[in-house]
């Protein structure tokens, strides 16, 4: 009966858009519709919205489904979207606008613009982690989420206590390209320390309003609360409003009408009523890769960096987290520019981005398409079996947690048969699962508690990720919240162990 509903709901909304756009003349785009009204149907997605820009005209904006199913509400391109981690490049448009002003220096240690809290540097020197490798993701700050939900105690707390807890740089700046949604949290938290305004007021005044940017805000403006899209559960049903403790990587909310117009001016088709907040160099700058993610990706300011299958450079990003699907794509080179939001987390806007690329970029299809999420990478236990390379680490490990908290001790014990025991001080011994060395690294997931009240707002794992560095072993170990139908957190803590002699 609910599904008998929900079918109902879907077609009435179908109808009345329909009734709205008088569709009476097929066009290019059809075929993507009709993958729409399907997947709306079929796959249980509340509601979409497209919108499509070629040589500087927008030449297809559209919502389907519900923004709201509850108070039937239909989706439409002026219909805001969590955009999830497309929250980055338009963080990232902030600061290139403070460094173009003189405010901030990329390359400059970020710690010179924070306050009390400062990044600490577990391995090399905190006054590498530039602006620069922060914003690129290679400074060294680690795996990081954290949720707060409107119906639960816990609430956000102020960007310095969160920095003094988990602004611990794990690896060398400049070593590695680790996505990190601290990192714009620090960004967000050092603009408006730089402009002397709060984040969201920054953004609207100096970046959303000159670019005409009307349905866009970080979290919903007030007096947009009706314009905003229902965030949908993979049980369908609303999820409580949430918040963050990075809101620069996570918080921004625009429809795709407006989020299509934010990539026409980086595209560098901006249109008419759009002020040049930035130079034509300052954009291009920010799509310069700065960071190598693997042979085929890069990121640059806010945005990832790959080359199209035929030969175009793309820019893009995307986002993920409860209720949220989003991607935002570039082709600057040919004035293309696609912008696709959901309020559920279904893969439908990437699918839905490459039928729209083969129609207004048509090229040879590529093998596939790399994304990433606002949740980050995770880790991906291989089958169970003995490990050759771990027999190099055979033998007895100690060392510490950094927690905000305490600093606990642990012991690690690699055997010869490849199993990996780890122990926290009075607990349990358990096996570290997974357990893998390659490259120099050490990975795997372990249950344990590490007895912070951060951690244990939900059930969770223990990631293990340390690099050998002469007779240590050290990087993070981050709590990672079990699968669960809300998404829940990941806090990484410092860990260093060393080899006991024989």
């Amino acid at each position: 009966m609910q599904r008998m509903r929900y079918f109902a709901w879907v077609c009435a909304a179908l109808a009345l858009q329909a009734a709205i756009a008088g569709w009476a003349l097929a066009d290019e785009f059809d075929g993507v519709r009709d993958k729409i009204h399907t997947a709306l149907v079929e796959r249980g997605v509340p509601s979409v919205a497209v919108a499509v820009a070629r040589d500087g005209q927008i030449v297809w904006e559209e919502g389907f489904g519900w923004a709201d199913r509850e108070n039937r509400v239909p989706a439409s391109e002026h219909t805001m979207y969590s955009l999830a981690s497309i929250s980055k490049p338009i963080t990232a448009t902030g600061l290139a606008l403070l460094v173009e002003r003189g405010r901030i220096d990329l390359d400059k240690p970020m710690n010179d613009y924070l306050g009390d809290a400062k990044l600490v540097a577990r391995v090399d020197s905190a006054e590498q982690a530039t602006v620069r490798r922060v914003a690129n993701h290679s400074a060294g700050l680690p795996l990081h989420y954290q949720f707060f939900y409107a119906d639960e105690p816990y609430r956000r707390p102020a960007m310095d206590e969160t920095i003094r807890r988990y602004g611990n740089l794990v690896t060398a700046p400049g070593e590695r390209f680790q996505y990190s949604n601290l990192g714009y949290g620090v960004i967000d938290y050092v603009i408006a320390r730089s402009s002397g305004k709060k984040f969201a007021d920054f953004m609207r005044e100096e970046v959303f309003l000159p670019l005409g940017l009307t349905y866009t805000s970080v979290d919903i403006g007030p007096g947009l609360e009706k314009q905003a899209a229902v965030r949908y559960g993979a049980d369908g049903r609303p999820i409580p409003f949430y918040d963050f403790d990075h809101p620069g990587g996570s918080a921004v909310f625009a429809s795709a009408h407006d989020l299509v117009r934010f990539g026409m001016f980086h595209a560098g088709t901006p249109q008419p009523d759009q002020k040049q907040i930035l130079s034509a160099e300052a954009r291009k700058r920010m799509q310069e890769p700065t960071a190598e993610i693997d042979k085929n990706q890069q990121y640059g300011l806010g945005w990832f960096l790959r080359t199209g299958p035929g030969g175009e450079r793309v820019v893009s990003h995307s986002g993920g987290m409860g209720g949220v699907s989003t991607l935002l794509t570039l082709v600057p080179e040919r004035r293309v520019v696609v912008a696709v939001l959901s309020n559920s987390n279904a893969p439908l806007p990437g699918q839905l981005t490459k039928d729209i690329m083969a129609i207004v970029n048509p090229a040879p299809a590529a093998k596939k398409d790399i994304e990433e999420s606002d949740i980050g990478s995770q880790l991906t236990a291989p089958a169970a079996s003995a490990d050759e390379a771990l027999k190099s680490l055979v033998g007895k490990w100690k060392g510490s947690v950094h927690t905000y908290e305490a600093d606990l001790p642990i012991t690690m014990w690699v055997q010869d048969d490849g199993d990996v025991v780890v122990q926290f001080e009075r607990q349990l011994k358990t096996l570290l699962n997974g357990a893998r060395f390659r490259d120099g690294w050490l990975r795997g997931r372990f249950a344990s508690d590490l007895g912070t009240d951060d951690a244990n707002r939900t059930r969770y794992d223990l990631q293990l990720e340390v690099k050998l560095r002469g007779d240590a072993l050290n990087g993070s170990l981050t709590a990672v919240s079990r699968p669960a139908l809300r998404v829940g957190n990941a806090l990484t803590h410092w860990i260093e162990l060393r080899k006991e002699a024989e």
